[in-house]
């Protein structure tokens, strides 16, 4: 049997990863030192790791050619709901924010406000739950840059720290939702692998409590 193969997310979640794998015994000197290989062994041959970006994750793990995924909250609650999400793995942690100019009522008057996002999906849905309507402009840079030029009367977007808000004269009105990093499966690897996805769901579960 072709060992499982688990999508990671590149950067910064990848390393997160690489620890935790480290940490239940797996040897990651393959991930560690990949060049530009994208497709590589952990732990002897226990499984294959291929490396892509967050919504990438989502898609190889929905279409089968991945049995499991790493990916952030935030890219599940953007794009897409057809695999089972089994684990948080507790690293990554930070929060989707609706933020505006500082000092500016958010809330205040009757006109239909305009929200700047790079996540439409998870804007719409936060003030569907208000019963507000809004008018929501896609942006793939600095979201931020979009109040201050007068595109929109906010945005959400992701928060770690908040600086770049607090740098551009802009602050959070409401927090949206908490997001960290995830391990997800896809529905048939479930039923077919089930004994070496629990197994190591286990493992990872034992480190991250």
């Amino acid at each position: 049997m072709k060992p499982l193969r688990i999508a990671l997310t590149k950067g910064r979640l990848e390393k997160s990863t690489v620890e935790l794998l480290e940490k239940i015994g797996y040897n990651c000197d393959e991930i560690k030192n990949k060049g530009r290989r994208l497709i590589l062994s952990v732990g002897g041959g226990a499984f294959e790791v291929v490396l892509a970006k967050a919504a990438d994750v989502i898609t190889y793990v929905e279409h089968g050619v991945c049995d499991l995924g790493v990916v952030g909250k935030d890219t599940i609650l953007e794009n897409g709901t057809s695999f089972y999400e089994l684990l948080d793995l507790g690293f990554g942690k930070c929060r989707f924010a609706l933020a505006a100019k500082k000092g500016q009522d958010f809330y205040a008057g009757y006109n239909t406000k305009t929200i700047a996002t790079k996540y439409p999906n998870v804007t719409r849905a936060f003030f569907d739950d208000k019963n507000m309507d809004v008018r929501i402009i896609k942006i793939e840079g600095s979201v931020e840059l979009a109040p201050l030029v007068g595109l929109s009367d906010g945005i959400v977007d992701i928060v770690e720290t908040g600086s770049t808000l607090k740098a551009n004269g802009l602050e959070v009105i409401e927090w949206v939702t908490g997001i960290s990093a995830r391990l997800i499966a896809n529905t048939a690897s479930l039923k077919l692998r089930k004994k070496e996805i629990e197994d190591l769901q286990k493992k990872l579960e034992a480190v991250t409590q």
